[in-house]
């Protein structure tokens, strides 16, 4: 089937697109590149952070080790790359983040790639700008994850099985299996599925079954299969050749069966043991934000493509990315284990229909509706940062506001119009605008409470000895990072073995509680604490704040005191 060129978008009295693209994209990839020097946020990205810092300092690339205890959860790879990141360029923040950044670079290249493969120049250029300006992916540049990893090597499999699809040659077969391979390795066997469902449905509907005899679609599953040896032999290297192991509370646990069930399948079935709640409409409501500043649009886009479907898809001509999108939405949704950053792996695929539609939309009564949401939200988002400014009680506030209403004036006489084109510019200009004002602003106001970061700071200048934390309290992943030297956990009942002094890192909570015990603890240093990845509205209000913060402390325990209430046996 010939696909139909998309239309250009109206320039009458504008400036030609293509003289933006470049700029645009340059100034997307800045913005998103902004939080590489931030620290890293709790409690996620802190724990995967300290996984890839053990495996870099003991050199031991098969097991994932956390506070000296087999773990077993996410797959080798992402821990791979950043333990490789950590070799070259130091344990620090821009380290870990840097690999993330870059494989989602690699997915904004595929989107251009894969969408200019399919319709045009136009709107490869447009998928791109709306991908590097989707609010969860700028946000997880800055809180990583799995999931830019997977962002860039889902995108990247489906543009050479693409590929490979219309031209038939082996080294693209190989090419999309062995990013299809990376991405197993990174987050599970799920992935092949929706990657592969996306080209079984585009076959299912064009009636080609003479693809599901080509013996190089099943080489391709053969050799991704291949390609995840790695991940396969260190499971069976740390978990299946020792069953002796006590994992998830049993012994006896296969890593190789947890890879390829527990882990999905289990987790889709609530059977496994990671567990969770599923809400069938969690990821509708998750789109409203998460795909900002597109999300509107994009429900747009959903109701005019269930109405008017046969027309879409013979516009189209293609089903491969709405495939893979329809499949990954529906096995999230009807998963009963539910997160937000989950669907970032859909998003290049959703940037491509998106920017397609939006290329052929010749409706007026959409169009007035884009012009009119998009720009409502164009003076919500800067009210909101105007808001925060205050409400959170951020420094330079008389600068800031100034600062913003010079950046809506300019990017108002930049692209001026209420035309599809203009509208569509601001939308992606004044996201930009948000997370620069987050990224250099809001977040480091806000993690002078993520108590682990200063507490390590101080402790790496005045202590060269381990540091101990209690089991019970919270793990603080963060100071485990960026603590220089040993971290041990100990329990409560384990400090009357002790024969020296020792430096703790734990909470005030627990502090009071030791002394109450009799254990002579004297205070270092205290710190305000709070998890910032989980802000709540009491916290985010400065003047409530002190009531929804915690204290952590660097303290000092002394050893072989003895206890003022003989009787106490409880361990706290």
């Amino acid at each position: 089937m010939k696909l139909l060129p998309s239309p250009k978008l109206p320039q009458k009295g504008e400036f030609p697109f293509d003289n933006w693209f470049i700029w645009l994209a340059i100034i997307g990839v800045i913005v998103n590149a902004s939080g590489l020097l931030l620290p890293i946020l709790e409690p996620d990205g802190a724990l995967y952070a300290t996984i890839a810092k053990n495996m870099a300092q003991s050199g031991d690339y098969v097991k994932l080790m956390m506070e000296g205890n087999d773990w077993l959860d996410k797959p080798h790879f992402p821990f791979w790359i950043t333990a490789f990141s950590f070799k070259l360029f130091g344990i620090n923040s821009f380290a870990y983040k840097l690999p993330g950044l870059l494989f989602w670079l690699a997915g904004m290249y595929y989107t251009y790639a894969f969408a200019n493969k399919l319709y045009n120049k136009q709107t490869a250029q447009w998928a791109v700008l709306i991908y590097i300006s989707i609010e969860h992916l700028i946000l997880s540049n800055n809180d990583v994850r799995a999931e830019p990893f997977l962002t860039g090597l889902m995108i990247g499999a489906a543009y050479y099985y693409y590929l490979a699809y219309r031209n038939n040659k082996l080294t693209h077969y190989v090419a999309g299996s062995l990013l299809l391979a990376f991405a197993v390795m990174t987050k599970g066997i799920f992935i092949a599925c929706m990657v592969m469902a996306g080209f079984v449905i585009e076959w299912i509907i064009k009636k080609d079954w003479k693809q599901f005899l080509n013996y190089r679609w099943w080489l391709s599953i053969i050799l991704m299969l291949v390609f995840i040896l790695p991940e396969l032999i260190a499971l069976y290297l740390q978990f299946d050749q020792h069953p002796e192991k006590l994992v998830f509370g049993q012994h006896h646990v296969s890593g190789i069966r947890f890879f390829f069930w527990d882990s999905q399948f289990g987790r889709f079935f609530n059977t496994g043991p990671i567990k969770g709640k599923g809400d069938k409409l969690f990821y509708v409501h998750t789109l409203l934000w998460a795909f900002l500043p597109w999300s509107v649009i994009f429900f747009m886009m959903v109701g005019d493509s269930i109405k008017n479907y046969k027309t879409r898809l013979a516009k189209t001509g293609n089903y491969i990315c709405s495939g893979i999108s329809l499949t990954g939405f529906l096995v999230f949704s009807l998963s009963r284990f539910q997160l937000p950053h989950y669907l970032n792996i859909l998003y290049p695929f959703f940037a491509i229909i998106l920017a397609t539609w939006l290329l052929n939309l010749q409706h007026k009564g959409l169009l007035k509706a884009i012009s009119y949401t998009q720009n409502t939200l164009y003076y919500l988002f800067f009210a909101a940062c105007i808001g925060l400014l205050f409400i959170v009680g951020l420094p330079f506030q008389v600068l800031t506001v100034v600062i913003l209403a010079f950046w809506g004036f300019v990017i108002m006489r930049l692209f001026p119009g209420n035309s599809l084109q203009p509208v569509l510019l601001r939308s992606f200009a004044v996201i930009m605008v948000v997370n620069l004002f987050l990224n250099t602003l809001f977040y480091p106001a806000l993690f002078k409470y993520q108590s682990g970061n200063a507490a390590a700071a101080t402790l790496n200048v005045v202590h060269q000895g381990p540091v101990y934390m209690f089991n019970g309290v919270s793990s603080e992943y963060a100071f485990q990072f960026y603590y220089k030297r040993p971290v041990h956990k100990i329990d409560t009942h384990q400090l009357d073995t002790i024969k020296n002094n020792i430096v703790v890192y734990t909470s005030q909570v627990k502090v009071d509680s030791l002394k109450r015990l009799g254990y002579q603890v004297q205070v270092m240093q205290q710190f305000p604490h709070f998890h910032i990845s989980q802000l709540t509205g009491k916290f985010l209000y400065y003047k409530k704040r002190d009531q929804a913060i915690d204290h952590f402390v660097i303290a000092t325990l002394s050893a072989n005191v003895k206890r003022q209430t003989a009787n106490i046996t409880r361990d706290y």
